[in-house]
């Protein structure tokens, strides 16, 4: 290509041109640069923190301030760290206010530091006292005040208060500012009334409708008789148990697939009332239906075991009859020598068919030994009286089924509020340890009781109890029992593992004064004593023995009295050695509804005394539940006195009458001196009771009950001789009904009975009450 001469001379101007403008930008950035300099060194040289100044820092060190900054002198003055900074002091809890500012190079920290409190107090409390509450709060004496605090024990309070029932609490903190930035701290409690269950509603039930479910749970609606009690005030805590009642319930009932959807608490606008809604789902109901064992245990077959499988095909599936039946066959193996088993029920569930089955898998289970047993938690009881109730030793080996009923035993010493045993690993993987933890609870009683029975007529009682003596397990008590018909005073110790063996030992020393003017025309003084001690001999099985000495003096013999009577007077010295088989398989020893027991007692007077006789007594009781709220209950009884060279004298002659046969008065029936009706006792006699108990379709925690009833028996002389005595040995019998009330204070009965079979010598009664109570 070629160019022209004036294009080159186009292209030459073009090109200074570029040359001088270029030169004069960078000449003017340079002179900028140069200026702005000076003045940039200068604005870093004066942005640092030269100083940081406290103020109103009394109580804390300026210096401890200072440590929670996020800057240090030095730093610039960086926005974003001196808010943090803020934030970090305010953080502490020490300060009621914080402003940080800079005045030149300084920052300056101002602080108003929160009071000190002085005292806490409470007012407007009457249900819970000042000592539970200042255990619940966070805030004590001496402690920097916060606003925080307060308000997290404000709501630690009303908290208390709700799960006893009382949501309409409120707490308002006040503050009462003292010299040197002290204050006390008041908690002014409206305790507000009882937040009551008005209604109780079940949504999902069938089968059973809302008066049967109400009867299985713990949490009541609100009624008028319900002053003594706090069920029918809501409880979160209480709601959560009745939704696990009501799976029991129905799971022992055959629902295997009930669940409860949901329990809903609302509470009414103005916090006075809730009302409850369980929406349940029963699912269908299901009986067992074939029932296997397999044993997988080398010498062991299934049928050694089978007499411990109880269930029958065709009953309504009871998920507490399969965890029994692994309960019996894993200590019926054990009984066989082999103490590692492991149960397993195998369910199948046939739905269409509306049956379980269940296989019980007795298999070999995992060989642990019991490395180690830990006792927590026990102040007073001594380690050994808990020890002692252990079925299992360290070194045994484990056994879930004899931990369970250690864990009874336990619980049976009525020592304390709390008993948890749970299991963890031990050093090895076949050493397991046993850890227990108790609560203590007071098991000394002072007792002062009054009531009224037909047999002593109006009476008070007074006694003194420790049940756990030093805490060695020991039972010691004093009891003064007055009446109108008899006096008695008596000392009692016992010593439940004498010589550290499974043997309760004891004694007794009595005084007793009764007046049978009304029956026999005497009054009757004992003073005695008793050693005793009894020990079992199998799980069931206990044998007791006893030595008693004593002496009575019959006196105050009217004149008109029979001559049998009179020739009574005077005083007898008995020494009397006495034993007794107890065979108990009650399901429960103070309300029993299923089972039997059987007792046998014999003793032999005559060691150095004034009597000599031997006396054998025999009686049985079975319980049978028809259905809930039904338990038929059956006794009889019998007893033989014979004496031994000598006629058996009237003090220790059976007399039958009043409580054993109702109808009749006390000592109402047997031999009587026709001349003067004086009851003058018997030498055999026997009686039975057969009890039906029923409900009265009244609310369980009422205690109310009914019962129809018909005893019989006879008492007799077994070589009847002697002037004006009538002495057939008939039966009699009575029929009658009754009513029992577990009051809230004290058990009353009130039977009414006529009797049907009776001689015209007999003396009857219609009713006959019992009530008393012990404060």
């Amino acid at each position: 290509m070629v160019l022209s001469a004036q294009t080159d001379k186009n292209i030459q101007v073009g090109t200074d041109l570029r040359g001088i403008i270029y030169k004069a930008v960078l000449g003017m950035a340079l002179a900028v640069a140069l200026s702005v300099l000076p003045a940039t060194a200068h604005a870093q040289a004066t942005d640092k923190i030269a100083a940081i100044a406290v103020e109103g820092a009394a109580r804390v060190e300026a210096e401890t301030v200072r440590s929670y900054l996020l800057v240090r002198e030095g730093d610039s003055f960086d926005p974003l760290r001196i808010d943090r900074s803020l934030k970090s002091l305010f953080s502490t809890g020490l300060f009621a206010d914080v402003s940080l500012k800079r005045e030149g190079n300084t920052l300056v920290v101002s602080v108003i530091e929160n009071p000190v409190i002085n005292r806490i107090a409470f007012e407007g409390n009457n249900r819970i006292d000042d000592e539970e509450l200042a255990s619940e709060i966070s805030l004590k004496p001496r402690v920097i005040y916060t606003r925080s605090k307060v308000q997290n024990d404000v709501n630690r309070i009303q908290t208390l208060y709700q799960k006893s029932g009382r949501f309409a609490v409120s707490v308002a903190p006040k503050i009462i500012q003292l010299p040197q930035n002290r204050v006390d701290l008041v908690y002014e409690v409206d305790e507000g009334a009882l937040t009551e269950v008005q209604n109780i509603r079940f949504i999902g039930n069938r089968e059973f409708d809302d008066d049967d479910l109400l009867d299985e749970i713990r949490t009541k609606e609100t009624r008028w008789y319900r002053f003594l009690t706090t069920d029918d005030t809501y409880d979160p805590d209480r709601i959560t148990f009745d939704r696990e009642l009501l799976r029991r319930f129905y799971l022992k009932n055959g629902y295997a697939d009930f669940r409860v959807l949901s329990a809903v608490a609302e509470l009414t606008p103005d916090r006075s009332q809730f009302f409850i809604t369980f929406t349940v789902e029963e699912g269908q109901r299901y009986r067992f239906g074939d029932i296997a064992l397999e044993a997988n245990l080398r010498d062991l077959k299934a049928e050694d075991i089978s007499q411990a499988l109880e269930i029958e095909k065709g009953e309504w599936y009871d998920s507490t009859t399969v965890d029994d039946t692994v309960e019996a066959l894993t200590e019926a193996a054990g009984n066989l020598g082999y103490a590692f088993v492991d149960v397993r029920p195998n369910v199948d569930r046939a739905a269409e068919a509306g049956e379980i089955n269940i296989t019980f898998e007795v298999e070999e289970g995992p060989r642990v030994f019991v490395e180690r047993i830990n006792v927590t938690g026990n102040v007073r009881t001594l380690d050994k009286v808990i020890r002692r109730e252990f079925l299992l030793a360290e070194g045994d080996a484990f056994n879930a089924a004899k931990l369970r009923r250690s864990h009874t035993r336990i619980e049976d010493l009525n020592f304390f509020e709390k008993v948890s045993l749970t299991q963890a690993p031990g050093t090895a993987p076949d050493k397991a340890v046993v850890n227990v933890e108790v609560e203590e609870k007071s098991t000394g009683s002072l007792s002062v009781g009054a009531g009224y029975s037909t047999s002593s007529g109006a009476l008070v009682e007074f006694g003194v109890r420790e049940r756990n003596l030093l805490g060695r397990g020991q039972d010691l008590g004093v009891n003064l029992s007055l009446s109108q018909r008899q006096t008695q005073i008596d000392l009692s110790f016992t010593e439940p593992h004498f010589l550290n063996r499974d043997v309760a030992a004891g004694f007794d020393i009595y005084r007793t004064i009764t007046d049978n003017q009304s029956s026999s025309s005497y009054d009757r003084e004992t003073t005695g004593a008793n050693l005793r001690f009894g020990y079992p001999i199998t799980s069931h099985l206990r044998q007791g023995w006893r030595y008693t000495i004593s002496q009575s003096e019959v006196s105050d013999v009217a004149d008109d009295a029979s001559i049998y009577i009179q020739a009574q007077e005077g005083e007898e010295l008995l020494s009397m050695v006495g034993h007794t088989l107890f065979y108990d398989r009650r399901n429960s020893k103070v309300n029993p509804s299923d089972g039997y027991f059987a007792r046998m007692s014999n003793d032999l007077a005559g060691f150095g005394g004034d009597a000599n006789y031997l006396r054998n007594s025999v009686n049985a009781g079975y319980y049978y539940k028809v259905a809930d709220g039904w338990v038929t209950s059956a006794f009889a009884g019998a007893g033989l006195i014979t004496g031994i060279g000598e006629d058996v004298r009237l003090l220790d002659r059976f007399f039958v009458g009043g409580e054993q046969i109702r109808g009749f008065e006390t000592s109402g029936i047997g031999p009587r001196d026709t001349s003067t009706s004086d009851a003058l006792g018997g030498e055999f006699m026997y009686n039975g009771s057969v009890e039906l108990t029923v409900p009265l379709g009244l609310p369980q925690e009422l205690g109310l009950s009914g019962k129809l009833f018909t005893d019989f028996g006879s008492l007799m002389t077994v070589n009847p001789s002697g002037l004006n005595i009538v002495d057939d040995g008939s039966l009699r019998s009575s029929v009658g009904a009754g009513v029992i009330w577990v009051s809230p204070v004290g058990p009353i009965s009130l039977d009414f009975a006529q009797a049907v079979i009776k001689e015209s010598y007999d003396q009857t009664e219609i009713m006959r009450v019992n009530f008393g109570t012990k404060f």
